[in-house]
């Protein structure tokens, strides 16, 4: 159905590309119908399917999609199109490279629908915030020029999970709107709002050309209610496919923290109550200039980033100081899925690197939520009449 569907009771279609396990259509919601979705991990594809049926997932390159695979009409175009060649951490490749580089074939894909009169009424991007900054800004200019040569006008936010669920994930998301359709004055803010215009977003915004810089889009995104979900209500008792650390083996990682990460396992055993903390291991410089690996924790309640071990990154290690004991493990799939959002329906891989790699390559689910409920929706709502004329 399409965006007259939205405002008459029935439900907004949408694709989605680069789709992982569907957090992106958890997100949407049971009002959103998916007319076709593409990965080109099998193993996520049969996740996908496995959670949400087979009919709409086509796995494979999203080079092969053409117009013909893809049914209808779409209102929402969804890509969350690789990150690892504009992540900070990652090789610097940007969009040349060969996994992010995907943005150019996805954006072909649109340009086809748009030559058979059935371009999505808005294309939602989402991928790490190095995009700002990666080739001194010139990948970000690069997304904003396609969508305008695309004929959409489109505006760029930062939403960190943190505020839905405890786990720091900030990420950046672009919503373009097909020019031929008008925008509510209230989803606009004059200029950036913090927070989701953050002070890079809006230096790389700044460093645009003219002509892109004086079409940028400011969403005005309310905030959330203040999160009240903290990370030990995550945590399970008695997880399943994993195991605690010896004590040898807990003694170890706490000897490769530094003095301040020590600090802080203390100031946990002296708080007087059960306290759950994440751990990373990374390679830092000693005082000698040498690389070393070092652990380092944190208590405050909220997950690091989940990362897929891909490129080096560890998996994180939950860290449970209850008096004079630490006990250590890894984080188990599960609480992977629970810090995305997902709910315990979610059927995952029974794999734990499956598992992990799928959770962590993923979108939260309540971002994605929250940017139907306040931007997405209100606009196919009054995206109405001009669909009802084309």
């Amino acid at each position: 159905m399409t965006a007259e569907g939205a405002i008459r009771g029935g439900m907004p279609d949408f694709y989605e590309f680069f789709a992982g396990g569907g957090m992106a259509r958890t997100g949407l919601g049971p009002g959103w119908r998916c007319l076709f979705a593409n990965d080109f991990d099998p193993k996520k594809a049969a996740a996908y399917r496995a959670n949400f049926g087979a009919k709409e997932m086509q796995a494979g390159d999203v080079r092969d999609v053409a117009p013909a695979n893809l049914p209808g009409r779409a209102d929402l175009a969804w890509a969350s199109f690789p990150c690892q060649d504009l992540s900070l951490a990652g090789s610097g490749a940007g969009l040349k490279g060969e996994r992010s580089g995907t943005f150019f074939p996805f954006w072909g894909v649109m340009r086809s629908l748009a030559a058979e009169a059935r371009a999505p009424a808005i294309v939602a991007l989402e991928n790490v915030c190095g995009a700002l900054s990666s080739h001194e800004g010139r990948d970000f200019e690069a997304i904003c020029r396609t969508y305008a040569e695309a004929g959409y006008r489109a505006g760029a936010l930062v939403v960190n999970a943190e505020l839905f669920v405890p786990q720091s994930r900030p990420r950046l998301f672009f919503v373009g709107v097909r020019a031929d359709l008008p925008i509510p004055r209230e989803l606009l803010a004059e200029g950036p709002v913090a927070p989701f215009h953050t002070a890079v977003l809006r230096r790389a915004v700044d460093r645009l050309p003219p002509d892109l810089g004086a079409q940028a889009l400011w969403w005005r995104l309310p905030e959330p209610a203040p999160r009240t979900l903290s990370l030990s209500d995550l945590i399970e008792t008695d997880p399943q496919g994993v195991t605690w650390k010896s004590d040898a083996e807990t003694a170890e990682l706490l000897a490769m923290m530094s003095e301040v990460n020590l600090a802080k396992v203390e100031a946990a055993k002296l708080s007087g109550r059960r306290r759950v903390g994440t751990v990373y291991r990374r390679t830092r410089r000693n005082h000698n200039g040498a690389k070393a690996q070092r652990a380092e924790v944190r208590f405050d309640d909220v997950s690091g980033c989940l990362r897929t071990p891909a490129g080096g990154s560890s998996r994180q290690t939950i860290l449970i100081v209850e008096g004079e004991r630490a006990r250590a493990r890894l984080i188990s799939a599960r609480e992977t899925a629970r810090l995305m959002g997902l709910p315990d329906s979610y059927r995952l891989p029974a794999g734990y690197n499956d598992a992990y790699h799928l959770t962590g390559d993923g979108v939260a689910v309540d971002v994605v939520r929250h940017l139907a409920r306040h931007i997405f929706e209100p606009l196919l709502g009054c995206a109405t009449p001009l669909r009802d004329a084309a």
